[in-house]
Parts: structure tokens; sequence; C-alpha cells
């Protein structure tokens, strides 16, 4: 005859496994999440993406990929800091929000202090600056961060 196990799961194991249900169905967007048009009718989404891939007229300035990869190290460390709150209690979306006010800070960053392709001279005429992607800060104050559930549209 065998020996009988009898187990539970305890409070703090059924919250945890709820946590970890939240977190699989839902989702952190970073990024420009609204739809704001500058004062020549242009949409802030369209400019942030042609700076980002670049146009026919305007280089590429790779803000939110190097916002990523220059510094995978320091996301690794945060996200490792998130496992441990979600061990220690937090719930699912407050860790998205901690993950999201992370990233943007560090896309707003790379669009300060990144290095980039100098703006051509009309654009330096216009603006006044031979910095790329800072005009009126606009576009820098416009990253923002969505939580939703998963497969949703936007």
């Amino acid at each position: 005859m065998g020996v009988r196990i009898n187990d539970r799961v305890t409070e703090d194991g059924k919250r945890l496994e709820k946590t970890l249900r939240e977190l699989a169905a839902l989702e952190v967007r970073i990024g420009f999440q609204q739809r704001k048009v500058n004062k020549d009718g242009v949409d802030l989404v369209d400019i942030a993406m042609f700076n980002e891939l670049g146009t026919v007229r305007i280089p590429s300035r790779p803000f939110l990929r190097n916002s990523v990869d220059s510094n995978s190290d320091k996301i690794n460390a945060f996200l490792q800091t998130r496992k441990k709150g979600i061990l220690n209690g937090e719930s699912a979306k407050e860790t998205l929000k901690e993950i999201g006010a992370f990233q943007k800070g560090l896309i707003q960053e790379r669009i300060v202090e990144g290095s980039f392709t100098p703006n051509a001279e009309a654009t330096i005429r216009k603006k006044k600056s031979a910095t790329p992607l800072i005009d009126t800060g606009r576009m820098r104050q416009s990253v923002n961060f969505v939580i939703r559930k998963k497969g949703g549209s936007d």
C-alpha cells in the first residue's frame, strides 16, 4: 500500500496562480497609442514611423528599436525585479504598468540622447536646430503605453 499525500495549495499559491493567468491574458503596448495630429495635419504616429524606419527623404532614426537594443542588460535586470515583485504579491496590472513606464522612459531617453543623422539644411532652417526628433517635444511627450487583453484590436 502506497503512502497517501494530502496536499493543498496555499492562499499565496492561489494568488500567484491568479496573477500568472492574468499576465498570460494581458499585454502592454509601448509607443504611440493616441492619434494626435501636428500643426501640419500629420499624425504623430506617422511622424514616429517615418523617423524610425526612414523614407525617401528622411534617414532612419531608430529610436524605438535602439531603446531596446542598447538597453538589453538594463531591461533584463528590470524584468528580474518584476518577477520578484510578482512572487511578493504584486498584481499583473501593476507589473505591466511598471514595465510600460520603464520602457516609455527608455524610448523618451533615446529620442533626446540618440546620436542620429543630423537634420537636413532645409529642416534646420525651419526648426532652427540640427537635432533630429526634437522640435516642440510633442513626439517625446506622446510616447505612452496601454495595457489590454492579448489579441485585442487598437
